[in-house]
């Protein structure tokens, strides 16, 4: 004869955890974002690649920030998905280290070739994956503590960019 604590731990053996199931669905937005931003374009007879992080880049003023907001709505996600603060941490640094370092001229442009911060996230990620932890309500403030700051600096890379551009159309129409 059944008991209940039978049919307990049966549906609990045929349903997957929700947690499990919410990061197996973050893991493919995280690869996807990795290779268009950071390995999409292979040099011919090399292992280097690139994506469209440094190419955007290029494009003074507005370029890093814009490949920013692309890096933070996908760590949005992995937010609202549950990450613990420490991975969310990691992740928000590795987003904050190229678009500072990309607000640089030409060094900028150079090592956003390098830097590759979404493959990185990605493999943050994947490691995270192979050993989840739990997280807890502090998690959640310390996100919007690091979102607010990546927020200011994206505003401040805006605003700059702003300035840049309007001097600039101010040189060209002799004003």
């Amino acid at each position: 004869m059944r008991t209940q604590t039978d049919v307990i731990d049966a549906e609990w053996e045929v349903l997957p955890p929700e947690e499990k199931d919410k990061r197996t669905r973050l893991e493919p937005l995280f690869r996807w974002v990795a290779i268009v931003m950071d390995e999409l374009i292979a040099l011919p007879n090399s292992k280097f690649k690139f994506g469209l992080d440094p190419l955007i880049g290029l494009v003074p003023g507005i370029g890093d920030t814009a490949s920013a907001i692309v890096s933070a709505l996908v760590l949005i996600q992995a937010a609202r998905r549950g990450l613990p603060k420490i991975l969310l941490a990691r992740m928000s640094l590795n987003i904050l280290i190229n678009e500072i370092v990309g607000i640089i001229p030409g060094l900028g442009d150079v090592f956003s070739f390098w830097f590759k911060s979404n493959v990185r996230n990605y493999h943050l990620l994947k490691h995270y994956n192979a050993a989840p932890e739990r997280t807890r309500k502090g998690d959640w403030i310390f996100i919007f503590v690091v979102l607010g700051l990546l927020f200011v600096i994206v505003c401040a890379g805006l605003l700059v960019s702003f300035f840049v551009l309007q001097a600039l159309v101010r040189l060209f129409s002799g004003n």
